[in-house]
């Protein structure tokens, strides 16, 4: 499909950039909190929390720019997919709080604090996991009438958005896990070396499961994946996805503390790529265009003046801060 790079389309760009960008950078913290329970109490613990105490709060950011430029760029489809999602919604703020309060309350009050580690893995569980079951209800498709919600309170709930669900707990365990091989030492590195490993399985058969599934959930979408000439394109992604997995194993298994991470990075790169292909050029399938659901061209370009001086201010700072704390931690890192 030959794509023309109108402004709307720019910014159907933007906001996906975003999301990636808050799906890999948010999704390592989260996995370390899913993973928390499996380190043991004391230096392994503390060493995970200091890998990410500086960092984790900013990487939020890009759930804000996502959030509001969807608002901004697309208004009717932000009404129309958080109508149709809210339960999930809220679970995943209040997931995001209980982590966020759970975080700086672990170092406040040590009396409390294996309920505050309960709570920073509870919460970071939870706001994986409804980020997944909300991927899914997407993907299944969203009833919309008259440019308006149409379906019902827990019509995003099925056994393919719990099966996304499940899916983005484990990319993000594997994100969390690569992230702790590089940045711990000693037994906590071990350990996550063993996790990643498991975790890379679980990613790659869940990608699997998910793919399997999408092109039946549709007929758009299998046209999309397996109509020629466009299977000799797509077919590339699970293709790079088979190469990239064989060298993670690899280095992985090989004592590489860097590169498992960036290739766990690259995985969620090719399922982005493959979510892409199936949903474009639609934002809420198969009722809403980017087109249909798009602001208005001078609220879009007022809005990409502001976006063109933040984004890069985003990109430096955020570089900036995790060249800083670059290298191993130890226990008494950040606070």
């Amino acid at each position: 499909m030959a794509i023309n790079f109108d402004l709307t389309t720019v910014w159907a760009f933007i906001i996906a950039f975003a999301v990636f960008m808050y799906v890999v950078m948010d999704g390592f913290d989260l996995g370390i909190g899913i993973l928390f329970p499996s380190f043991k109490v004391g230096e392994e613990r503390d060493q995970a929390m200091n890998s990410i105490a500086p960092v984790w709060d900013g990487n939020e950011t890009w759930l804000v720019l996502g959030g509001g430029g969807l608002f901004a760029a697309f208004p009717l489809a932000y009404g129309v997919i958080l109508t149709a999602t809210y339960p999930l919604i809220i679970a995943m703020l209040l997931g995001l709080v209980f982590r966020g309060v759970a975080f700086e309350f672990r170092w406040r009050d040590p009396r409390h604090r294996p309920v505050w580690d309960a709570a920073f893995s509870l919460g970071s569980f939870l706001a994986a996991f409804a980020q997944g079951v909300i991927l899914g209800a997407i993907l299944q498709g969203v009833r919309v009438e008259n440019q308006a919600y149409a379906g019902g309170w827990l019509d995003w709930l099925s056994p393919f958005s719990l099966l996304t669900g499940a899916g983005v707990v484990v990319g993000y365990a594997l994100l969390g896990a690569t992230w702790l091989v590089w940045k711990v030492e000693g037994t906590a590195e071990a350990h996550a070396r063993r996790l990643a490993l498991f975790a890379g399985i679980g990613t790659l058969i869940a990608m699997a499961a998910v793919s399997a599934a999408t092109p039946f959930l549709q007929f758009e979408y299998w046209k999309r994946w397996f109509d020629m000439p466009g299977v000799l394109a797509t077919a590339q992604v699970p293709l790079v996805t088979a190469i990239v997995s064989f060298f993670f194993f690899k280095l992985l298994r090989g004592g590489a503390t860097l590169a498992p991470f960036l290739l766990s990075l690259l995985l969620f790169a090719l399922g982005f790529a493959g979510l892409g292909i199936s949903l474009f050029p639609y934002i809420v399938p198969d009722s809403l265009t980017i087109w249909d659901a798009a602001a208005p061209e001078k609220s879009q370009i007022f809005m990409l003046v502001g976006t063109a001086v933040i984004m890069p201010i985003i990109l430096a700072y955020t570089a900036w801060a995790y060249w800083v704390f670059r290298g191993k931690v130890g226990t008494h890192g950040y606070h």
